[in-house]
Formats: C-alpha cells, structure tokens, sequence
C-alpha cells in the first residue's frame, strides 16, 4: 500500500459492476467507497475527498450527469476528477457537455479502467 493512499468513489447501480470494479481497485492498491444510490454521492465526496469519482452516466434515481454537475458546483468537490462510464450511444459527447474529466465506454477491458483511474490519481 503507498504512503498516501489513493481514493475512490465508485458509483454505479449494477451490483455486479460495482463489486467487480471495486474489487479490482482494491487488488491495485486503492481505497474504494462504493455506492449504488446517486443520491448519495455528493455526501460521500465531501466527506470521503477522494482522488477521484468514477460515476456511471445513466443511476436509477438521479442521473450521473446531474451528480456531476451538482459536485463541478460546488466548492468542496469541483477539483475532484470524475471519470464517467456508460454504454449509452451518445454519452461521450453528454459527458464533455458536463464539465467531465474523463470518459469510458462500456464494455471496456479492466486495463483500460485502470490506465483511466491511474491518470487522475
């Protein structure tokens, strides 16, 4: 583990995602906190001040490009990166709308997570 550990938020409503992804950041040395409910994450961020967010676009209950608004406004949280993931055909483009760091497509390889997750912690 470094001496300064790097943190994680990771947002996505698939459990099977989230566990999976938590899990591989974790084996990399990260420290992930998890949620799969949108409305929690600005919450989490302020208290948690982690390295980066990796927020899926499309939640049940408040949509990820909503969140990641709401976190770019306000003081606490706007220099968090967040990296968005989504498999929805026009995300890419959405998520430079809103003022995203960075972006992934699903499906993508676990390596391709981790070169992302490495460039912004």
């Amino acid at each position: 583990m470094p001496e300064q550990a790097r943190k994680v938020v990771l947002v996505d409503d698939d459990l099977d995602i989230l566990e999976a992804i938590q899990a591989m950041l974790e084996d990399e040395g990260y420290i992930v906190v998890t949620t799969d409910r949108g409305e929690d994450v600005a919450e989490i961020s302020r208290q948690e001040l982690p390295n980066l967010i990796v927020l899926d676009m499309l939640l049940s209950g408040k949509d990820g490009r909503e969140i990641a608004k709401q976190l770019k406004s306000q003081e606490s949280t706007r220099n968090i990166p967040i990296l968005m993931l989504s498999a929805h055909p026009r995300a890419a483009k959405e998520a430079h709308d809103f003022a995203i760091n960075g972006f992934l497509a699903k499906p993508f390889e676990m390596d391709e997570l981790l070169a992302k997750v490495a460039q912004y912690c």
